[in-house]
């Protein structure tokens, strides 16, 4: 590897002593701003907790609202409920509303409150304001678990007071307060944290990818890429921006900051790429690809990331090196019988679900389905095939768009596929159809609300069902 520590303070786009004074209010004043304040958080998972808790400590007058009519809330004796039903007309008493990401940015109540000129911001616009330390922030359709993951243990390496936070797992408001302007915050930011941004403007960004996903909720693709560009949409000249090159539609995006790009197809004269089998940017070689265990374009969205913010190449290709990926994307389970299984319950849309088969070196017995959100399934279907190799032996569907996809299938002359009505019938059927040097993907190319808690549960129980044809 080349040593450039007399380069870096040229070549690397963004150093940590580049980074500009946050003009941030002191967190006495930030006090006093919510003080006896009257504020609404709609939606009692995780973040919604956090928000409730960090705004009581504010000295809001905090109400929580859900759904739900019994939760297990551990509050304070002063917040107060409002529980099975949405706040009525007396949403007009309320100075602030803060909404969970999974409630519609469009339910009538927060059609009211907008018109009667009460703000309603997420989570991630409420930790922001308090934050007192640069961010990372990572959007995209695909990858932004697996980049802020690594990313983030990149940067832990680099400084060891980073953290990683957003819809990952673990609330920006929970952890907020603890923070200081040594911190470095790697936040992954989903769509729907995004349409509540409001000044929100990270010191690097990056949108990885774009693709048709959620157009259920954001109804075309014009709404959702426009949702996506508000993670830079606030930055300053002085900060970054990272797009991948590779997809046309970030490629084409024009932040107001400066731009770094990669791509895994194509030589960048500013940028980092993939020379051959080497991450590069400009003379700077940071890794081997072929000795990484993850997607390379996830691995040169975190090297450009990383050098943004100013870590040496050495740090970065140690990590890379090391990192095995994240749970439930490509995750390898086990082998039985010569047949390997794999869990990507993460590919939750289909352009997700093309790149766990592209991963996929052995032929496939491939189960998939769910809740497609109103996607085609035309562009994964076509891949079954992999230019006449056939690459999916046999296609096992389940879920509420089964019917969709297999109708979908034969559209495209594909006519290997079974639909039941269970995981582990999935799961044993596809093991019976396998043969040794074959593989079993679950690769649902749809959400998995329709039958799970999460994507997280249906991985899980893949993995038990693997583990009881043992």
């Amino acid at each position: 590897m080349k040593s450039v520590s007399n380069e870096i303070a040229i070549l690397l786009l963004y150093r940590i002593s580049m980074i500009q004074k946050l003009s941030l209010k002191s967190f006495e004043v930030i006090v006093m701003e919510f003080s006896e304040k009257k504020v609404l958080v709609c939606g009692m998972a995780r973040s919604g907790q956090a928000a409730v808790r960090l705004l009581s400590k504010l000295g809001a007058d905090v109400t929580a609202q859900d759904l739900k009519e019994k939760l297990p809330l551990d509050f304070d004796e002063n917040i107060k409920l409002i529980l099975g039903k949405n706040p009525d007309d007396s949403i007009k008493e309320f100075d602030l509303i803060i909404i969970s990401p999974g409630i519609p940015f469009d339910l009538p109540f927060l059609e009211k409150a907008r018109s009667c000129g009460i703000p309603v911001w997420g989570e991630v616009e409420l930790a922001y304001r308090l934050c007192p330390c640069p961010i990372i922030a990572i959007t995209g359709t695909n990858g932004k678990t697996t980049v802020t993951t690594l990313v983030g243990e990149i940067m832990k390496r680099h400084n060891n007071k980073t953290i990683i936070v957003g819809n990952i797992g673990i609330p920006f408001t929970e952890l907020v307060t603890a923070l200081k302007p040594d911190n470095w915050v790697v936040a992954e930011v989903s769509s729907f944290q995004l349409e509540t941004a409001h000044e929100f403007s990270p010191k690097i960004s990056a949108v990885l990818n774009l693709t048709p996903d959620h157009l259920d909720r954001h109804k075309t693709m014009e709404i959702y890429q426009a949702t996506k560009e508000k993670i830079f949409a606030r930055q300053q000249p002085g900060d970054l921006a990272v797009l991948g090159y590779d997809n046309l539609l970030t490629r084409e995006m024009n932040p107001p900051c400066n731009t770094i790009f990669f791509s895994a197809k194509e030589k960048l004269e500013d940028g980092v790429y993939l020379d051959g089998k080497m991450i590069r940017y400009k003379d700077i070689i940071v890794a081997d690809i072929s000795k990484i265990k993850i997607l390379p374009e996830n691995a040169l969205a975190a090297t450009a990331l990383c050098l943004c913010a100013g870590v040496a190449p050495e740090t970065i290709a140690g990590v890379l090196l090391e990192f095995r990926g994240v749970e439930h994307r490509i995750e390898y389970v086990t082998e039985i019988n010569g047949v390997e299984f794999f869990n990507d319950s993460k590919a939750t849309n289909t352009d997700s679900a093309i790149k766990g088969l592209e991963a996929m070196k052995r032929p496939v017995i491939l189960i998939g389905g769910g809740d497609g959100k109103g996607a085609s399934f035309g562009d994964w279907v076509r891949c079954f095939d992999d230019n006449g190799k056939g690459k999916v032996k046999h296609l096992i569907v389940l879920g509420m768009d089964a019917d969709r996809i297999i109708e979908t299938c034969r559209a495209y002359s594909y006519h290997s596929y079974d639909k039941v009505n269970s995981l582990r019938d999935a799961v044993q059927l596809a093991y019976s159809k396998a043969e040794p040097g074959d593989c079993v993907l679950l690769s649902p190319a749809c959400a998995s609300l329709d039958m799970f808690d999460n994507y997280e549960q249906r991985g899980g129980l893949f993995k038990d069902f693997v583990v009881e044809l043992m």
